[in-house]
C-alpha cells in the first residue's frame, strides 16, 4: 500500500450525467445565510445512477431579503420540493427541514455553466413513482417527461 495519496480516475472525469431525470435521496436539509447574510433552505441530494464524482448535488432556497419575484420562484420550487418528498404544504405551516432528511424522490438536472465550467442544475422535484411515502398528504401528481410517468 503507498503512502501518498493519489487521484483516482473518477476524480479526473468530466463528463457529466446526461441531463433529465434522477432518483435522489435527502440526505442534508439546513437553514442557513447566503454570503449576502440572507436566510435560506439548503439542502444536498445523493443521485443515484450517476459516478460516484457526481453523486452528492446540492440546491437552496432563499427565503429573504431578495425581490418579490425572487422570493416567489424561491417559495414555489420549495412547494414543488416538499410535495414531491411526500407532503403537503399549506398556508401557516412552519418550514421545518428536518422533514425532508431521507425522502426519496426524483429530480430534474440539467446542465449549465457556472464560471467557465460545466456543472448539473436541479430544474425540477417530482415524487417518485411508486410513491416512497405512503401518506395522505403525498403529491398525486406525475412528472411530465418522468421516465415513471
Amino acid at each position: 500500500m503507498s503512502s501518498h495519496a493519489v487521484f483516482h480516475p473518477e476524480d479526473l472525469c468530466q463528463i457529466l450525467p446526461a441531463p433529465g431525470y434522477y432518483s435522489a435521496t435527502v440526505t442534508n436539509a439546513r437553514f442557513r445565510h447566503s454570503v449576502r447574510g440572507n436566510r435560506m433552505l439548503h439542502i444536498v441530494l445523493s443521485l443515484q445512477g450517476v459516478s460516484a464524482a457526481y453523486e452528492c448535488l446540492a440546491d437552496y432556497f432563499v427565503l429573504e431579503g431578495v425581490s418579490p419575484q425572487g422570493l416567489f420562484l424561491a417559495r414555489r420550487r420549495l412547494v414543488e420540493l416538499y410535495r414531491a418528498c411526500g407532503f403537503q404544504p399549506e398556508e401557516g405551516q412552519e418550514i421545518r427541514p428536518s422533514h425532508l432528511l431521507e425522502a426519496r424522490l426524483e429530480v430534474k438536472v440539467e446542465h449549465e455553466l457556472w464560471n467557465s465550467r460545466p456543472r448539473l442544475r436541479i430544474v425540477g422535484y417530482c415524487s417518485s413513482w411508486p410513491p416512497v411515502l405512503d401518506s395522505p398528504g403525498s403529491c398525486a401528481s406525475e412528472c411530465e417527461g418522468s421516465p415513471h410517468a
